[in-house]
């Protein structure tokens, strides 16, 4: 398995988990876990995925996320599991 952790921060609107799954199902990337808040207006999403099947290349797909949540007024990162481990470390 090739994990990756996609996080999605900003004001809520309709839509937001629809269109980044969307996105992630056309791509045959698969939703291991989601997670998501909304306070006072404000959303918070963390997803889990399994890129190992991915129709679209790593790099592709995190420049295509950031432009997704440009689109719709959020701000989406992708990372590497490994990576995003080892930069929350304490």
């Amino acid at each position: 398995m090739n994990k990756a952790i996609i996080t999605v921060v900003g004001q809520d609107t309709v839509g937001i988990i629809a269109r980044v799954c969307t996105y992630l199902s056309d791509r045959n990337v698969n939703v291991l876990d989601i997670s998501q808040t909304i306070i006072d207006g404000f959303f918070n999403m963390m997803m889990i995925v399994d890129v190992a099947a991915a129709k679209t290349e790593f790099g592709a797909m995190v420049d295509d996320l950031e432009a997704l949540g440009e689109e719709i007024g959020v701000r989406i990162r992708c990372q590497k599991e490994e990576i995003f481990t080892k930069m929350h470390r304490v």
